[in-house]
């Protein structure tokens, strides 16, 4: 079994950075898919950004293109998400997920979750 803790979360006025981070135990992340997903209250959790276990292909939700880059470090059992260019409607619960078994951009498909990190975006 995987326990994923994520940390990094806080506030942040917008055009700023984060740096998010997924700690792993219980088992290597390594040459699983890792994943990044987050969810406002009242909304679904969506799709954020996803990771070959390989550390090759990366994928990322259409609104963080180019202002989020997700990597991993095989050494340290951890997955990254490096936010620049905030946004207010970035403002999310952010959760990290691995090992999915089915489209990687489905909520459903991920067995091993997170708690959460809280990422507030200020004018």
């Amino acid at each position: 079994q995987v326990q994923l803790v994520e940390s990094g979360g806080g506030l942040v006025q917008a055009g700023g950075s984060l740096r998010l981070s997924c700690a792993a135990s219980g088992r290597a992340l390594a040459g699983y898919f890792a994943a990044w997903f987050r969810q406002t209250p009242g909304k679904e959790r969506e799709f954020v950004a996803a990771l070959a276990g390989s550390g090759g292909s990366t994928y990322y939700a259409d609104s963080v293109k180019g202002r989020f880059t997700i990597s991993r470090d095989n050494a340290k059992n951890s997955v990254y998400l490096q936010m620049t260019s905030l946004k207010i409607e970035d403002t999310a619960v952010y959760y990290c997920a691995a090992e999915p078994r089915g489209a990687i951009r489905m909520v459903d498909a991920y067995r091993h979750w997170g708690q959460g990190t809280q990422v507030a975006v200020s004018s």
